[in-house]
């Protein structure tokens, strides 16, 4: 049976995983090198993970599969993966070596920063993306040393200068990455299946200046009925339509709360919400606190 789990925060994921609570509360370095060359066993239970934060990771897979969203990554050992929040993957009999890094970036940390929008745009999170990034020897010592620079400051006592200086590598790193997908792409015939979580959201963003869209705009303007596209959905991404929208709207909402002093129920108007109340009531449910609350603490 298929066990499935979501983390909204750093610190319960680490837990999960058996490691060091974060130094960091949004953003940390985890490096599970170890002296030896034993292989690391993912548990026996096929998982199903979802998380709020983007992960990168650089490690060696030598049985197993993952699953992100409809597709199996096609796979060799050296990849470097990049998984977007709130994708769902899925591990069945994975092994890999104890030897790599990862990163784990929640959303929160890059709110107002020029990098949000780069990592939005990169198509290497999508679900449209078919495979992991391939990286040759050289290619793998790059990325490797980005890595062991941002783990470098991660573990350092944090300044008004740290996060600046991690967001600056993890700028390099992402530029390199895009770099090394189109070389990637170049060699291999990219799938042209686009995913229904991408038209969703594409036939989202037609609605961001307008009202808060129904099931059944998006669904027409995608030409289903509103119960195949939930149902499609909730298989792609483990969420239905109308949670899909609350999602989509709720992260529209944090970016609106921390890049202007708008009221929050001005900013509730400008996402279409007829009510200020329902607006507060949704963001909490979904976040945890209330806008202002979030908006107070995530600025300090």
């Amino acid at each position: 049976m298929t066990e499935k789990l979501h983390f909204s925060n750093l610190h319960d994921y680490h837990q999960f995983l058996g490691i060091a609570a974060p130094e960091h509360p949004l953003f940390s370095v985890v490096n599970i090198q170890s002296d030896t060359t034993d292989e690391i066993n993912c548990p026996d239970t096929d998982l199903e993970i979802s998380t709020d934060f983007y992960a990168i990771s650089l490690k060696h897979i030598l049985e197993g599969a993952i699953f992100y969203g409809q597709t199996k990554y096609d796979f060799q050992n050296g990849c470097l993966i990049c998984l977007a929040p709130r994708q769902v993957v899925q591990t069945k009999g994975l092994k890999v070596k104890s030897r790599g890094k990862f990163v784990l970036i929640h959303e929160d940390f890059l709110r107002g920063t020029p990098i949000q929008k780069d990592i939005e745009a990169a198509n290497y999170f999508s679900y449209s993306v078919h495979e992991a990034l391939h990286l040759s020897p050289r290619e793998g010592s790059l990325i490797s040393s980005i890595l062991d620079t941002l783990e470098q400051e991660y573990e350092q006592h944090h300044d008004a200068f740290s996060k600046e200086i991690m967001l600056s590598q993890l700028k390099t790193l992402l530029t390199y990455a895009e770099r090394f997908y189109q070389r990637q792409f170049q060699q291999r015939k990219e799938s042209q299946v686009t995913s229904l979580e991408n038209r969703f959201n594409d036939a989202l963003k037609v609605f961001n200046t307008d009202h808060m869209p129904t099931v059944e705009e998006i669904a027409g303007n995608l030409h289903m009925t509103p119960r195949y596209l939930s149902d499609a959905l909730k298989l792609e991404t483990g969420h239905t339509a109308l949670e899909n929208i609350h999602i989509y709207q709720i992260n529209r909402a944090k970016n609106l709360l921390l890049g202007s002093d708008d009221s929050v129920a001005t900013i509730a108007y400008a996402l279409g919400f007829e009510y200020p109340q329902y607006f507060s009531r949704l963001f909490k449910n979904k976040v945890g606190v209330t806008p202002t609350e979030y908006r107070e603490q995530t600025k300090h």
